[in-house]
């Protein structure tokens, strides 16, 4: 399995373009600049075929507008955050600098859905907690090679995503992150912000993991 992180969007959002042996992928959390992610996926021949959001949050799909004017590729984000989608935070979405008034197509996930991408497994796991709707995608192993956890604004590197925004719960991210705790530690983790890590890494010294909240 391949992918590529682009840091963009005023609060350097991770987009991932993430893709398999069939050439066929997905993109997740377009947060802009996506001249940048499809001029490298036609460099090596991937052809883009759906968009995951984590979460509904303005600067993780804000660059929707701007990508889906150029690739042909459903959308799909948690059930509970599909209001956020479809009539997002105008205030909020103007400050971040976004022209996105919203979309009405797209599918809505629930935890345990599955989600067949040029070949590869993408499973859904429901972390609410940052959002009320927030999901992690496990992707399935391809030949011998690691799956890998996109865990948006629930996990970072040393950290958690913040709870003290409309719709954050404090006791819900808690239990989402017992749930990734049973993930094993060589796992990589792509997070929404900052610098890829593994479940191992985050057991070991992240300071909000289960058995060691802060």
């Amino acid at each position: 399995m391949n992918y590529r992180r682009f840091p963009s969007g005023p609060l350097q959002t991770n987009t991932y373009l993430v893709w398999g042996s069939s050439g066929e992928g997905f993109i997740v959390d377009p947060a802009g600049g996506a001249d940048a992610i499809l001029s490298f996926a036609a460099e090596r021949g991937v052809a883009v075929r759906a968009v995951l959001l984590t979460h509904g949050h303005p600067d993780h799909v804000g660059g929707l507008p701007e990508l889906l004017e150029r690739v042909e590729a459903g959308v799909s984000i948690g059930a509970g955050d599909a209001g956020m989608l479809r009539s997002p935070d105008q205030e909020t979405t103007r400050w971040l600098g976004f022209d996105f008034r919203g979309i009405s197509s797209f599918t809505e996930l629930a935890d345990g859905d599955t989600i067949e991408i040029g070949g590869a497994e993408v499973a859904v796991i429901g972390t609410p907690g940052h959002t009320p709707g927030g999901v992690c995608y496990l992707v399935s192993k391809e030949e011998g090679e690691p799956g890998l956890l996109l865990s948006g604004d629930t996990l970072f590197a040393g950290s958690v995503g913040r709870t003290d925004l409309p719709g954050g719960d404090v006791e819900e991210l808690a239990r989402s992150l017992e749930r990734l705790a049973t993930l094993p530690d060589s796992l990589p983790v792509l997070p929404g912000h900052g610098p890829e890590t593994t479940i191992g890494a985050e057991r070991a010294r992240n300071p909000f993991w289960p058995g060691r909240r802060a």
